[in-house]
């Protein structure tokens, strides 16, 4: 498993998206609702390693300063697989975001012994929420006529966390 350092939304974002998992599913469709753990919730994750200290969430604190952070859920995205693709929606990376994320990247740096997981470094990292994992491509066009899951969303960044995977425990920094 990996560790992660990830935002989450206010509540109102939080209820559509959730909304969007639960119109997947209604479909007959995989979708993040099926994940019935009180730590599933949507999210962007901000960096990965495969291991993060626990000393990191004291560090984090002054990233709060940046919150709440205003946002906008933008197109779908597929991430490819062989046999299946996960759907998710793009976080507009704008520069309040960038910064946030840059931020973030330093701070955890010292925390993470063997560093972040490429796919989170600056350049080449995409902020998104996961709409559904192993979806099958056949299925996607079914996917892509739920109801608003490609319609532009205002969002609100309210929270950070900290994901022990290995532990499976959040950490909120408060």
């Amino acid at each position: 498993m990996v560790h992660s350092v990830e935002v989450l939304f206010d509540a109102a974002t939080e209820a559509t998206v959730r909304g969007l998992w639960d119109g997947l599913a209604a479909a007959g469709l995989p979708s993040q609702a099926g994940h019935t753990a009180p730590s599933n919730r949507p999210h962007v994750t901000l960096t990965v390693a495969e291991v993060i200290e626990p000393a990191v969430d004291a560090a984090l604190v002054p990233l709060l300063e940046r919150l709440p952070l205003p946002c906008v859920i933008g197109a779908p995205l597929l991430f490819g697989g062989r046999r299946t693709v996960t759907l998710v929606r793009l976080v507009v990376p704008s520069a309040e975001l960038l910064e946030l994320h840059a931020q973030t990247q330093r701070l955890c740096l010292p925390y993470m012994p063997n560093g972040p997981l490429p796919h989170t470094d600056s350049g080449r990292w995409t902020p998104h929420v996961t709409l559904a994992r192993r979806l099958p491509p056949d299925r996607l066009a079914e996917a892509m006529s739920v109801p608003d899951v490609n319609r532009d969303m205002d969002a609100r960044i309210t929270g950070l966390r900290h994901w022990d995977g290995n532990a499976k425990v959040e950490h909120w920094i408060s």
